[in-house]
């Protein structure tokens, strides 16, 4: 019995200066500047699952060349969507929440004239991101990085 608690000190004293060691807050500026700058001239690369369906997709890139905050928790994503081989430009206002220090993309029915009416939460965290997805009958997972194109 004593060899076992000899074995736990170790592990305790770690747990403790884990709780003692948490980040440094930052203030609500820095932090949607420190999003603006993470989510503005990039590619979600990834994929998606759909529900009832084994399987992932093909690879998927979703295209946001610059966000702005408007106004509240809502952010305008300058994105651009292919549309039969073509980057068409599609302003979304999309919701940003934060979990701590982690941003979650929040959408609920939300309606993509041409695309369809979607829900889903995104979390976003250094350079991936995962969350959920439904649309009218289906719905599913994504999951992929966050990519910064190099320079042309």
């Amino acid at each position: 019995m004593i060899h076992h608690v000899k074995l736990l000190w170790p592990l305790l004293l770690l747990l403790l200066f884990a709780r003692c060691s948490k980040p440094v807050p930052v203030s609500e500026s820095q932090r949607q500047q420190e999003f603006h700058e993470m989510m503005s001239g990039v590619v979600l690369v990834g994929r998606s699952t759909m529900l009832n369906k084994e399987g992932l997709s093909g690879e998927e890139q979703y295209r946001i060349d610059k966000v702005s905050k408007l106004t509240g928790d809502t952010w305008l994503f300058q994105t651009r969507l292919k549309y039969h081989e073509r980057e068409i430009p599609v302003p979304i206002p999309l919701t940003v929440l934060w979990a701590g220090d982690t941003p979650v993309i929040t959408l609920t029915d939300l309606s993509i004239p041409g695309v369809g009416t979607y829900t889903a939460r995104v979390i976003l965290y250094k350079d991936q991101y995962a969350g959920t997805w439904s649309g009218k009958n289906t719905g599913g997972q994504l999951f992929g990085k966050i990519v910064r194109p190099a320079p042309k």
